[in-house]
């Protein structure tokens, strides 16, 4: 018999982000208009609402104007308008200028808002509060519940005070059944339970596979001379080369505040490559390292995100749930946005649930909500960037020509949809058929190790609870990984958890200093044999960014 408590609603939200909390918003703003009871409750795995929110980020409001049209007035933290984009190619050493003119729509960013996105994570949990939602932040949902006929019933969240042999401490506190009428899952990229749903519903089937990339990013205190607030500079090219997807992001918001960013396609084929030190390398470019010189680090953190667009968006909808936001892949890469997808996703669901509660239905699937977003400015805006991510893997020059064509001449009216067959993990080529790349040492100024960048994440994790990040077959990393590509474990992971040593009789292994992990996930989508799996740790640990 099961020692686990439980607990009722008519819709159990799994994560804390803009897509959860809309989609709670969104139900209770229907109950009170309808003049209906329905009970919500949300649940985040990280310590408050909002510290594992990490994105860029510059947010088009369009989508918290349709949720709450008073934001401004509600105070939601929106105030930097973005004055100026810049796109720069950069060559090692040289910065070539794109004039406005010839920058597609996707690249425009007049009337839209750099934020903190942590920050309105935070606030739209108070909105959602203040209508009756309930959040249990520092819950981390562990296990899908399924009822006898196999539809989702609800989350169990993981248990607490166990020890790494498996044992109970004197602070174990069993898990909590948290049951539903209907269980949306908005737990961001690569969720943990999202893909135990894609993979038990079939939910990619016939879909292009999923694609992501690895967004590194800093927060800095400048130097006042070198803020320019609502400016927005994305850049293209170097440090990456020619075949690798990716770019920057710095964004100025006020009080002195630069965010700095680069994102790396995880499709990348060289093993030997570092995200993190390529991000590193590229704040020393001459048209970027003046906006950091003089200035102070002060946050730094690290997310995985979702960019293959709407060809490998899975079906939305299972019997008892659905997913939204990131945890379905609703990011528009060519915009570099995604938080206006996650409100607008969340929205559809709830309305959706919201009509299936009302009619009593329960544990059936939420068709309204696809059939909502094929009819929404939502399916035209990303069908209009559905083949963005696929140019790419033709390389820089043919993706920036197409792209342009596709975003500029046709104004995203194409007539072809590319496809994309080959998961990123199986991108990566043998080590020995690839160049070594030579990273420069740190700085301490400008350009730091991983170890100093974990610290000033607020990461923890306790030192003796069961290890989050395992491993299929223990023997993989040395046997595959180290022997055919160099170890990439040891480069792809940004916060130091995977180490190759050596044991006292000389033989390689692989460590995992858990305790490191920023929960970004690129183990999980980059090992090439899908042999590293990320589970939640004990609820409320990992990083506690300050609106990141």
């Amino acid at each position: 018999m099961s020692e686990r408590e439980s607990m009722e609603y008519d819709v159990v939200v799994v994560g804390g982000g803009p897509a959860g909390l809309a989609t709670a918003i969104r139900l209770k703003q229907l109950a009170a208009e309808k003049n209906q009871e329905i009970g919500v409750c949300v649940l985040e795995k990280g310590a408050a609402i909002g510290a594992h929110i990490l994105s860029g980020a510059v947010m088009d409001p369009s989508a918290l104007t349709e949720l709450i049209p008073d934001w401004k007035e509600k105070g939601a933290p929106l105030n930097v308008p973005v004055t100026q984009d810049k796109f720069l190619f950069l060559s090692p050493t040289g910065a070539r200028s794109t004039p406005e003119w010839l920058l597609p729509d996707c690249f425009h960013n007049k009337g839209n808002y750099i934020v903190r996105l942590g920050d309105v994570a935070q606030w739209l949990g108070e909105q959602a509060e203040a209508l009756g939602v309930d959040i249990f932040p520092g819950f981390a949902a562990a296990e899908v519940l399924y009822d006898e006929a196999g539809a989702v019933r609800g989350v169990a969240t993981g248990d607490m005070g166990v020890a790494r042999d498996g044992s109970h401490t004197d602070h174990y506190q069993p898990g909590m059944e948290l049951l539903a009428r209907y269980t949306i899952f908005a737990e961001g990229s690569r969720g943990q339970l999202g893909r135990q749903l894609i993979e038990r519903f079939k939910l990619d089937e016939g879909r292009n596979a999923q694609s992501y990339g690895i967004g590194i990013k800093e927060m800095w205190e400048v130097d006042p001379a070198q803020s320019r607030p609502g400016l927005v500079v994305h850049t293209a090219g170097w440090p990456l080369d020619a075949d690798t997807y990716g770019g920057s992001f710095l964004y100025h918001l006020d009080n002195n505040i630069v965010v700095v960013g680069l994102i790396v396609g995880l499709d990348y084929a060289n093993p030997w490559l570092s995200p993190f030190e390529e991000f590193q390398r590229y704040k020393t470019h001459p048209a970027i390292r003046g906006t950091f010189e003089g200035g102070k680090r002060i946050a730094y953190g690290a997310r995985a995100i979702t960019a293959g667009g709407l060809l490998a968006l899975p079906k939305l909808t299972f019997p008892g749930g659905a997913m939204v936001g990131c945890e379905a892949g609703f990011l528009n890469a060519s915009r570099i946005k995604g938080s206006h997808a996650a409100i607008k996703s969340g929205m559809m669901a709830a309305e959706a649930a919201f009509e299936a509660v009302v009619a009593d239905r329960r544990q059936d699937e939420l068709s309204a909500y696809p059939a909502a977003f094929e009819k929404s400015w939502l399916h035209a805006e990303l069908d209009r960037a559905r083949n963005f991510k696929q140019w790419f893997k033709k390389g820089r020059t043919v993706a920036v020509l197409m792209t342009g064509i596709e975003q500029k001449l046709l104004k995203g009216k194409m007539p072809w949809s590319l496809r994309n067959n080959k998961p990123d993990h199986a991108c990566l080529q043998p080590a020995s058929q690839c160049a070594r790349i030579d990273y420069p040492k740190p700085d301490g100024k400008l350009t730091f190790d991983r170890l100093s960048s974990v610290f000033i994440s607020n990461t923890n994790h306790e030192e003796n609870e069961p290890v989050h990040l395992t491993l299929k077959d223990p023997e993989i990393p040395v046997t595959v990984n180290l022997a055919t590509y160099g170890g990439p474990e040891a480069r792809y992971c940004p916060a130091g958890v995977y180490e190759f040593i050596k044991d006292d009789h000389g033989a390689d292994r692989l460590q995992i200093n858990a305790q490191n992990c920023v929960h970004c996930k690129t183990c999980d989508i980059k090992d090439p044999r899908q042999n590293i799996v990320w589970v939640a740790p004990q609820g409320g640990e990992g990083p506690v960014y300050n609106g990141m």
